[in-house]
Formats: structure tokens, C-alpha cells, sequence
């Protein structure tokens, strides 16, 4: 049994659409002590290449539920522009013919479809909770890693 008090918490992101760690990623850290408690911002940290945070807040003795925010339409917005710049004038065009077919109500912006990520989950004191996210621009998943 573990002598802590609090539990603590990890995550890191992956973009599945690119198959590669999505770096530069903002993450809010939140915790409550409570179904009915307000929710305390601690604080938050930018995913590093590897798209890992190694420096999110500790989370206060007492903390029943934490909430991790990530930022991830800026994150789609700038693979967007980094990708544009490497199309080839043959890509470009693809595209550009694509966004023509695409329907009338269509955002025209390279974002994505959840702009943010909310995950919400309970913790009791002593564990370790690793919260990886594994992201497209239309979709995510999220469980509890190790």
C-alpha cells in the first residue's frame, strides 16, 4: 500500500492521422475534491516533441476528480500550414478540388471538429494516472495508461 497522499497524473498525446507524437499541444490541469466541489486550476504545460508533458502540476492533497483541457485546433492549424508548405503544385491542386466538392456549410479552415478536448476522471490517493490521447482532426480516444 502506498504511503502518498495525493495521486498524480501524466499524459501525452498522439496524432494517429500523422502516426507520429503531436508536439506543441497546450494542457490545463483541473482538480476538484468532490462531486460538488469547484473546479481548481492548477496550472498546465505544452506537449514536447514526443508529445509528452513532464511537467504538469501536482495535484493538492484531498483531489477526488481531476480534468485535462487540450488545445488542439491550434495544433491541427499549424500541421496544416507546415504541410501546405511541402505540397507539391500536383497536391495543392487535389486539394483545391476537393474543398470545391466539399458542401456549402463546411468551416473553410484547416481546424479540427472538437477544437477541445475535456477528459474528466475520478482518482483516489497514491495512483498514478497516465492519461494518453490519441487524436485526428475528426475523432479522439483516451484510457488509462501505465
Amino acid at each position: 500500500m502506498s504511503t502518498r497522499t495525493t495521486a498524480s497524473v501524466s499524459t501525452h498525446v498522439l496524432d494517429t492521422s500523422r502516426g507520429r507524437p503531436a508536439g506543441g499541444v497546450a494542457v490545463r490541469l483541473s482538480a476538484r475534491s468532490g462531486r460538488e466541489a469547484h473546479w481548481q486550476a492548477l496550472g498546465g504545460s505544452t506537449t514536447d516533441a514526443d508529445g509528452r508533458c513532464k511537467d504538469l502540476p501536482a495535484l493538492p492533497e484531498g483531489t477526488t476528480h481531476v480534468r485535462l483541457d487540450f488545445a488542439v485546433e491550434p495544433y491541427f492549424e499549424s500541421t496544416a500550414d507546415t504541410e501546405s508548405t511541402a505540397d507539391t503544385e500536383s497536391t495543392a491542386q487535389k486539394r483545391a478540388e476537393a474543398q470545391q466538392d466539399a458542401p456549402a456549410n463546411r468551416d473553410s479552415g484547416p481546424g479540427a471538429f472538437f477544437p477541445e478536448v475535456a477528459i474528466t476522471f475520478a482518482v483516489v490517493p497514491g495512483e498514478h494516472y497516465h492519461v494518453p490521447l490519441l487524436l485526428n482532426p475528426f475523432g479522439y480516444s483516451v484510457y488509462r495508461g501505465s
